[in-house]
């Protein structure tokens, strides 16, 4: 059988293999002989692998990625602490990776910082590359983005070395080598750890004029002073935005988005808000917003609630995260002001108001009849009947979240095969109140389950059997 296939057709077997099948199978692909182990590996289009701090990291990691000389994705992680890691030691394995995988198109270089003349040599090497995630160490100059002609999406995590070699600037508050204009075709854009006197980014912000994407984690600013002039012209085309720690600059962003992001369909805020800003930027925006996701404890009142059913009526995915300020009213009002035809998400995920108060969520249920997906994970004192009553309206979900609500029990996995039929993944991971038998009678009988998630334990034998032979997956 192994003279019978030829060379093309095993490859195309294990490209399969390796997007569809486990680590084992891979592996047993790779024992049965050195050829079909060499097949493999020129197969095989995307890589990951955590690196140690050791000079016989540099030294075996040439010889290994030269068996696959097809890799288009490449992920290179350091197992240890990567601010311990020096630029020559992260130079060299870059250099390493821009020879022997010149069709490259996605790399994640999460070892440690890079030097700006490595990253230029790397980009004349790569010529493909579109999408890039790496760490730079201050101070930062980002001129060498313009000489990457085909990169999209960009990712950049700012963190602080010792004993950086510190570099001069021009009098624009710009390193000098970056006092020129460039046409950056970047359509996504990830900056992590940005600090108020970081230099630079203005020249970033003012070249980069298509972002459709934004996403900016744990930043106490978007540069120095002048690059938040540039910064608000980059909002004008943003279609999504991420805001993740950012609470000492969030003010000002929100009220620049009010007046300048009218293309935006997506906005995520975590972890730091400000009531004010958040309020003005609902009431005063003029886009057409289809998702919005808050985790916002202590800045989320019933106030921006009321304000999201009036203005966001075209909403179509609503998650809310540990609302410890809303009451039943600013929820009700979200649910009677949005036109509930187009909400077809909801998530309140460790919202206890849902527990506090009696008959919400089949008020919301009653309103919001046209939803397709529930999330009420990490609601623990959430008790059946609440659940139920909810899932009487919303008998057209196709995906239904109850993650760590310990006082559910079988009688809502009752009602769930009773009322929601169409239902294709359940999430029932730490649900202490649900039952083996339970489990397996709703795997027999679900008639459009494709996943669950649910403890091993849980699982008997006939209810494994019955998953298998309804090509139902069981993430355990």
């Amino acid at each position: 059988m192994d003279n019978l296939l030829c060379d093309e057709l095993l490859q195309e077997i294990f490209t399969r293999i390796t997007n569809s099948s486990s680590s084992s199978s891979c592996l047993s692909v790779c024992l049965v002989s050195k050829r079909w182990l060499h097949l493999y590996r020129t197969s095989k289009t995307s890589l990951s692998l955590r690196l140690n701090l050791e000079n016989s990291t540099i030294q075996s990691l040439s010889p290994f990625l030269a068996n696959y000389p097809f890799l288009s994705s490449i992920s290179l992680i350091l197992s240890s602490d990567p601010t311990k890691s020096t630029p020559p030691f992260n130079d060299h394995l870059l250099f390493i990776v821009s020879n022997l995988c010149s069709n490259l198109k996605h790399l994640r270089f999460l070892t440690g910082p890079v030097s700006t003349n490595s990253l230029i040599s790397f980009s004349n090497s790569c010529t493909l590359l579109t999408s890039l995630t790496l760490f730079l160490a201050r101070p930062l100059y980002l001129n060498w983005v313009a000489y990457f002609s085909h990169l999209k999406d960009l990712s950049i995590r700012v963190i602080s070395v010792d004993g950086s070699d510190q570099v001069r600037f021009g009098s624009s508050g710009l390193c000098l080598d970056q006092e020129f204009d460039a046409e950056l075709g970047l359509g996504s854009l990830n900056l992590s750890g940005i600090r108020r006197g970081d230099l630079g980014f203005g020249w970033l912000w003012r070249n980069t004029k298509n972002l459709k994407k934004l996403q900016l984690k744990s930043c106490e600013g978007v540069g120095d002073g002048g690059s938040f002039v540039s910064f608000t012209t980059c909002l004008k085309g943003i279609q999504e935005m991420e805001l993740r720690t950012c609470r000492s600059i969030i003010h000002g962003i929100l009220l620049r988005m009010a007046e300048n992001c009218e293309s935006l369909n997506s906005l995520l805020i975590y972890d730091g808000g400000s009531r004010e800003g958040l309020l003005h930027f609902i009431t005063n925006c003029r886009c057409n917003l289809q998702i919005l996701d808050l985790r916002l404890p202590l800045d989320l009142n019933n106030d921006h609630l009321l304000a999201i059913g009036m203005n966001f009526r075209n909403l179509s995915i609503l998650r809310l995260q540990s609302c410890c300020l809303v009451t039943g009213e600013g929820l009700k009002g979200v649910g009677i002001g949005m036109n509930s035809s187009n909400l077809e998400e909801l998530a309140l995920i460790n919202c206890d108001v849902v527990e506090r108060e009696s008959g919400l969520l089949a008020t919301l249920g009653q309103n919001l009849r046209r939803l397709r997906k529930l999330d009420l994970s990490h609601n623990e004192l959430l008790v059946d009947k609440e659940i139920i009553s909810m899932l009487v309206s919303c008998n057209g979900l196709i995906e239904l979240k109850l993650r760590g609500c310990r006082k559910v029990s079988s009688s809502a996995m009752v009602s769930m095969l009773k009322n929601c039929k169409n239902l294709e993944f359940v999430d029932i991971m730490n649900c202490c109140g649900i039952e083996v038998d339970v489990i397996e009678m709703f795997l027999l009988n679900s008639l459009r389950l494709r996943c669950i998630q649910v403890e091993e334990c849980k699982l008997s034998d006939a209810a494994k059997k019955w998953a298998e032979h309804k090509f139902i997956r069981l993430v355990a």
